[in-house]
């Protein structure tokens, strides 16, 4: 039996992680799950996973989560540091599964003293990706990307040796706005933005997918991830989402990873690696689906793109700048403050702002937190002076 932990187990990839692990209670001992605020769903996980702690990493829920779980024999804990210290328990298989930059140093902390780290916390990489590899290598902790192009790219990778790999692509699905024209994204409200054709994800991913920030993200999670030159790694756009992956060789033979849109799919491989499981997921149907389509993205509707390739290019801690002000812009978006096609603009000043050193190494965590702070702060008073 594995003894596991699930970071953010009230998000989308936590619930769906659960999922699979009642399916199959035997095999696992969950230690510790985590929530933020939705307390009533953390204290009704605890109450029917009985892990050993539920931490909220809302410090002002201790007394509400403790009430909850009255007459269990779960223990309760609330905060940020309680949170970084039930993440440093070892452990065989750990879940990063936090929205946004909160979940690097837990990923950090699962690397350090887990086995095995499942990521889906893509913020991990793109703004902390060498701190991450250096303490996962260090530890000898295996890595496993929780994300359905990542895995697809894993996969697809497994068996061809490295040097053979000339090209990766992921795929996009392009989002809700795929056919719009700037002119109608201009008006994009966040319920319209949250609302993706293809998968089910919380607020924030959908409208990171939206804007296509999400698919910049993966783009610079993949070169950290696989270590590929910017030149080698593409997207393609692919409504359908069936393709999430690849990976042409140098033969110009391509190997493509297929499956319909549902996570547990991806966190059932990373959850019984290295071997393969039944898993709760509907058959792929050809037949039925009669096509796949493709087109160019187009990074004038959506700059995310080529900021990614910029971020890529530059190194360093340009990753935790783009995050840094995706987030600031996102929050400001949300709050009614920016328009949607605002929060690219905003990026892409933090990024050409010549404030914050374009050259520093990401290899400590206190540079990547200043670059982190110093974007948000960018875009805060960019909303002061607009």
């Amino acid at each position: 039996m594995r003894k596991i932990s699930i970071f953010g187990s009230t998000g989308s990839i936590g619930t769906q992680t659960l999922d699979l692990i009642e399916r199959d209670r035997d095999s696992f001992d969950v230690f510790a799950i985590s929530g933020a605020r939705n307390i009533e769903l953390l204290a009704e996980q605890a109450r029917r996973i009985r892990p050993k702690i539920a931490v909220t990493a809302d410090d002002t829920a201790y007394h509400a989560l403790k009430e909850r779980l009255s007459g269990t024999d779960i223990d309760v804990a609330a905060g940020r540091s309680a949170l970084l210290d039930t993440a440093s328990e070892p452990i065989d298989w750990g879940m990063s599964g936090i929205v946004g930059f909160a979940g690097l140093e837990v990923s950090l902390q699962i690397a350090q003293s887990g086995k095995v780290l499942a990521l889906a916390n893509k913020e991990s990489m793109v703004c902390g990706g060498p701190l991450l590899r250096a303490a996962c290598k260090q530890a000898q902790t295996t890595l496993l990307p929780v994300d359905s192009e990542h895995s697809a790219l894993f996969q697809a990778m497994l068996g061809e040796a490295r040097e053979d790999i000339s090209e990766i692509t992921i795929t996009a699905s392009g989002g809700p706005f795929r056919s719009w024209t700037k002119d109608a994204m201009s008006g994009v409200t966040p319920a319209q933005a949250a609302n993706h054709p293809k998968w089910s994800m919380g607020q924030r991913i959908s409208i990171d997918s939206a804007t296509l920030f999400n698919k910049a993200l993966e783009l610079i999670e993949a070169k950290e991830l696989f270590d590929f030159h910017p030149s080698q790694i593409k997207t393609v756009i692919h409504p359908q989402s069936i393709i999430h992956a690849l990976v042409t060789l140098r033969d110009q033979a391509v190997i493509a990873h297929l499956g319909v849109p549902d996570m547990r799919g991806v966190i059932g491989y990373a959850l019984f690696y290295p071997k393969r499981a039944d898993l709760p997921v509907a058959p792929l149907d050809l037949a039925a689906l009669a096509r796949l389509d493709f087109e160019d993205p187009d990074e004038v509707r959506f700059p995310a793109l080529r900021l990614s390739r910029e971020v890529m290019e530059a190194g360093g801690l340009a990753g935790a700048v783009l995050n840094g002000a995706k987030e600031a812009a996102m929050d400001a978006f949300l709050e009614g403050q920016i328009g949607f096609l605002d929060m690219a603009v905003s990026v892409e000043k933090a990024l050409q702002d010549t404030a914050w050193d374009h050259n520093s190494a990401c290899l400590e965590i206190d540079a990547v937190k200043q670059a982190d702070k110093w974007s948000r702060d960018f875009v805060e008073n960019l909303k002061k002076d607009a």
